[in-house]
C-alpha cells in the first residue's frame, strides 16, 4: 500500500499528521525519514495531536525517546540519528517498546532497517523547492501481509 500528499504549508503537514494519529493503533510503528528540515517534527506534533496528547512535542534528538502518556495511548517518539550503532537500540530497551501497548514514531529508521519489524509503516516527508519553500511530498507505504 502506498498513499501520496502535497502539502504547502506547516499547517498542512501538522493537520496531515493529526490525521494520521487519529487513525493510529496500539502496536503500530511509524517510520518517519527525510532530510534535515524538510518537516518531520511538524508532522510529529500533529501525529502527537492527534493521538490527544497536549504536552509539548520536541525532538528526542539527544534523547533518544521521549514517553507521552495523556493520550488515547501512549506515544514513544523516538529519534536515533545520534546513535552509533545498533547495540545503541538494544541498551535503550528498543525491541521493550515495539512490544507495548502504544504507538511508536522512529525519526530516521532508515539508519537501523534490522531492527524494524516488517510491517512497519514508512513515511518519507521531501521538499521540492520548484514548487515552493513550503511544499512537501509525504508518501506513506506499508507492505502488504501475506
Amino acid at each position: 500500500m502506498e498513499k501520496i500528499w502535497e502539502t504547502r504549508s506547516a499547517a498542512e503537514t501538522a493537520a496531515l499528521g493529526r490525521c494520521l494519529g487519529e487513525q493510529a493503533l496500539p502496536g503500530q510503528i511509524y517510520c518517519l525519514s527525510g532530510d534535515l528540515g524538510t518537516g518531520k517534527t511538524v508532522l510529529t506534533k500533529g501525529f502527537a495531536a492527534g493521538l490527544g496528547i497536549q504536552e509539548h512535542i520536541t525532538s528526542p534528538t539527544f534523547t533518544i525517546v521521549n514517553e507521552y502518556h495523556d493520550g488515547k495511548m501512549p506515544f514513544y517518539h523516538f529519534d536515533v540519528y545520534r546513535l552509533c550503532a545498533p547495540e545503541e537500540l538494544e541498551e535503550i530497551g528498543f525491541e521493550e517498546y515495539l512490544s507495548k501497548d502504544g504507538v511508536c514514531l522512529v525519526e530516521w529508521a532508515e539508519l537501523f532497517t534490522e531492527w524494524i519489524p516488517s510491517d512497519a509503516i514508512w513515511i518519507t516527508v521531501e521538499k521540492d523547492f520548484a514548487k515552493g519553500e513550503d511544499y512537501r511530498k509525504i508518501t506513506m507505504r506499508q507492505e502488504e501481509k501475506a
